[in-house]
C-alpha cells in the first residue's frame, strides 16, 4: 500500500483586508472618544496651532486618525519588504511616534481639559495601530510565499 503527500501549501493572510480593519476600527474609536469628550462630556477641544486658534472637530479627528493609520501601514510594507526584523522594527517606530506625537496636544492644548482630551485620542489611536497593524505583520517566510 503507498501513500502520496501533497505538498504543503501556506495559508496566504489577507493582510490588506485585515490592515484596512485597523484603518476603519482607528477612524471609529476616534469618532466615537470625540462623540464621548465633545457632546456627551462637554469638552472643548480647542488648540493653538502656530500661534492660531483651532478648534478640533470630528472630521478633524476623522481624517488625522485615517491618514496616520494609511501612513502606518505605508511605513509597515516599507520595512516588510526591506527588513526581515520588519515587525519588531515597525513596532518600535511606531511606539516612538506615539510617544512623541504626545508633545503637540500637551503644548498646544488650550486648558488642561483640552490638552488631555487631545492626548487622549493620540494615546488611543496609537494603540490600536500598533496593536493592530503589528498583528498583520509578515514574517520573512510569508513575504517569501507572498512574492511567489
Amino acid at each position: 500500500m503507498s501513500t502520496t503527500t501533497q505538498p504543503v501549501t501556506p495559508t496566504k493572510r489577507r493582510t490588506d483586508r485585515s490592515r484596512l480593519l485597523v484603518v476603519g476600527a482607528a477612524t471609529i474609536a476616534s469618532a466615537a472618544w470625540w462623540a464621548v469628550l465633545v457632546p456627551i462630556a462637554g469638552l472643548t477641544l480647542d488648540a493653538n496651532q502656530g500661534g492660531t486658534l483651532q478648534h478640533v472637530g470630528l472630521p478633524a479627528i476623522a481624517i488625522a486618525s485615517a491618514a496616520l493609520t494609511f501612513a502606518g501601514w505605508a511605513l509597515l510594507a516599507i520595512l516588510e519588504r526591506a527588513s526581515r526584523g520588519a515587525r519588531k522594527a515597525w513596532t518600535i517606530v511606531a511606539a516612538i511616534a506615539c510617544l512623541l506625537s504626545l508633545g503637540s496636544p500637551l503644548t498646544g492644548g488650550i486648558g488642561l481639559g483640552a490638552k488631555l482630551g487631545l492626548a487622549s485620542f493620540h494615546l488611543l489611536v496609537g494603540a490600536i495601530v500598533i496593536l493592530g497593524l503589528r498583528r498583520t505583520a509578515l514574517s520573512a517566510q510569508d513575504r517569501c510565499y507572498e512574492d511567489n
